[in-house]
């Protein structure tokens, strides 16, 4: 597992680490090191997602032909993001409030942590990190299903009430972090937590975890936590059912999930300090 979506815990603490800012030109220096370290999780990561993804996916890596041998400029992203579905990238602190993700997912506006991982925490860290947004995330945000429904999410979580958006928060986390889906070529990942992670890209498609028929109602009534390998995906029979699902009564369905009460975890009880479950 790796950086994972703490941004969206009420719980989460602060990071340790500091977004880099960008100059007069937009432009943020990375050292030696930092340009290494993307190096490093991007040979290893493409090795590994082969054969793992969804085309979707795939295709959105290509257009955005991401840099191997440095953290891409927020401006070349940008460009393909605009381009394709009207979407770019917000530059933000690690950890950001409820209300700054949600005004801006629902202004096409994906928040990006400008910093990156020590080559101590290669394999995991709590901390959305810039490889964790633009490599899990931003292909993604090129498929317009997938982009439509994350526009849609931001909206509605808006106006939700901080109930209702702990209820929002486990749909993000089984669809735009942790899910998967059915294709002509097999089962694939889309969500972003698994595809920036080694591990989780290696045990979701395992015969470890539990994989159920995505339903929106079940996936909001599943705890999960942040730092496990997730227990349980929940599977789409196509990409195109987040766009359908963007122009359902999503809030009518998290008032059924609430009223029906959560599913019993499937994994341990988190740490006493409350920070790693949802």
């Amino acid at each position: 597992m790796t950086a994972s979506t703490s941004k969206l815990s009420e719980f989460a603490s602060k990071t340790g680490y500091r977004a880099r800012l960008p100059d007069e030109q937009g432009h943020i220096g990375y050292s030696d090191t930092e340009n290494a370290t993307w190096r490093a999780l991007m040979q290893r990561q493409l090795a590994i997602i082969e054969g793992r993804v969804c085309q979707q996916y795939l295709d959105g890596l290509e257009r955005l032909a991401l840099p191997e041998e440095r953290i891409p400029q927020l401006a070349e992203v940008d460009r393909v993001l605009l381009a394709a579905t009207g979407w770019k990238t917000a530059q933000v602190p690690a950890l950001i409030p409820f209300d700054t993700f949600f005004d801006l997912l629902a202004n096409r506006r994906f928040p990006v942590a400008t910093f990156i991982r020590t080559p101590e925490e290669m394999d995991y860290l709590k901390e959305p990190d810039i490889f964790h947004e633009i490599f899990g995330h931003c292909p993604m945000l090129t498929d317009p299903s997938f982009a439509e429904f994350t526009a849609t999410y931001g909206r509605l979580g808006l106006a939700a009430s901080p109930k209702e958006r702990v209820y929002l928060a486990r749909l993000y986390w089984l669809t735009v972090e942790f899910g998967l889906v059915d294709t002509p070529a097999g089962r694939r990942i889309y969500g972003g937590g698994i595809i920036s992670s080694p591990k989780e890209t290696l045990h979701a498609l395992s015969d470890t975890p539990m994989h159920l028929p995505f339903d929106p109602v079940e996936a909001m009534r599943t705890p999960y936590r942040i730092d496990i390998l997730q227990p349980l995906y929940y599977v789409l029979d196509d990409l195109t059912t987040l766009h359908d699902l963007a122009r359902q009564d999503i809030m009518g369905l998290a008032h059924r999930a609430m009223a029906l009460g959560l599913h019993e975890p499937r994994f341990a009880p988190a740490p006493r300090d409350g920070k790693a479950s949802g």
